[in-house]
Parts: C-alpha cells; structure tokens; sequence
C-alpha cells in the first residue's frame, strides 16, 4: 500500500484562543516545544577496562510561547498581563491553545498549554521617519503543551 504524501504546511496566521474565547490574531509564533536537561552518567566496566558515557534525560523545560502581531486597538492580552503585574497570577492561569489558521482562516494545526500566563507584553518601538507597521508582543509561561488534531 502506498503512502499518501502530505504537504507541508505553511502558516499564515495564529490564533491565541483562552478558556475557549479567541484573544487575538497573530503573524508570528515562536517557542512550541519542550526539551529535556541532558545528564551526563559514567558508567565503568566490570573489569574496570572501559568507560562509556550515558546521556539520561533530566529535568524537562517547557519553552514560552512567543506571539507577534501588528498594533491593533484590542487590549485583552494588556488586561491579562496587568492582573499578573498586579500580583494576581493564579487565578489568571488560563488553559489556551494557539491554533495555526490558513490563507483562509481554516485550522490546520492547533497545540493545546496548560496554566499559562503572560511573562511579557510589549508595544511598537515607533521611529518618526519610518512606515513600518507597529509590532506588539506577547510572552507566555505555561507548564505544558500538546499538539492536538485539527
């Protein structure tokens, strides 16, 4: 039986969805995956003739999640990282998904996190003599995350 090949898939746009509810478009997301500390562990022979080094996994990292879009006038992920700098933050653990949206703002990938909350939220660096769109930024610290099916 042949294998039926799949073509990559190229993301567009991503959605920040929170407890369910959309909270924003985004170009450009960075930061879905984890990894594990690698431990190093010398392991002796019997004879005492050999050394080998084993590499064991240790402690696993969850990455942030990085989200960019261009300045818009919605101030849900503001909201959300001032109840976190107001000292609020375990009720403001949210579980979410970021969904990858194609040309035509169909799903095509979604990865679902646990507990999260914003690290960081940024606004434009505007220059007087430039065109560029504004970019604001949204960091997000969760303690888990899956990629689902669509």
């Amino acid at each position: 039986m042949a294998m039926q090949s799949q073509d990559p898939i190229v993301g567009f746009h991503f959605r920040l969805d929170l407890q369910g509810q959309a909270k924003g478009y985004f170009t450009e997301c960075s930061g879905i995956g984890s990894e594990h500390e690698v431990i190093e562990h010398k392991v002796v022979s019997e004879d005492g003739k050999h050394q080998k080094i084993m590499k064991i996994p240790g402690r696993l990292k969850w990455e942030n999640i990085t989200l960019k879009r261009g300045l818009t006038d919605s101030m849900d992920i503001w909201d959300w990282r001032a109840k976190i700098e107001a000292g609020d933050v375990e009720p403001n653990r949210y579980h979410g998904s970021v969904i990858m949206m194609d040309h035509n703002f169909l799903p095509v990938a979604q990865w679902d996190f646990v507990r999260a909350w914003p690290v960081k939220v940024s606004g434009p660096s505007p220059k007087a003599d430039s065109n560029e769109v504004g970019i604001e930024e949204i960091v997000i610290a969760h303690e888990g995350i899956t990629r689902v099916k669509v």
